[in-house]
């Protein structure tokens, strides 16, 4: 039982740590070869007229972007 409550201890340690280095950093995460951004597509779907959700989406972020203070 003392193992195990080490191990649970060391991986509780490590995981506390990652999640400090990401707050601290404050960086956005990204993958390791950039993803589309790198190839020139801007979004992952090729339609013409995103559904109903995309739309939504789309709209709220436009009203941030629209409203934001600085």
């Amino acid at each position: 039982m003392t193992v195990f409550l080490l191990t649970f201890a060391l991986f509780l340690l490590v995981v506390v740590a990652m999640a400090l280095g990401y707050l601290l950093q404050r960086k956005t995460l990204a993958g390791s070869c950039g993803g589309l951004g790198e190839l020139g597509i801007d979004k992952a779907c090729d339609c013409d007229k995103p559904c109903e959700k995309q739309q939504k989406r789309l709209a709220k972020e436009k009203f941030w972007q629209d409203n934001k203070i600085i």
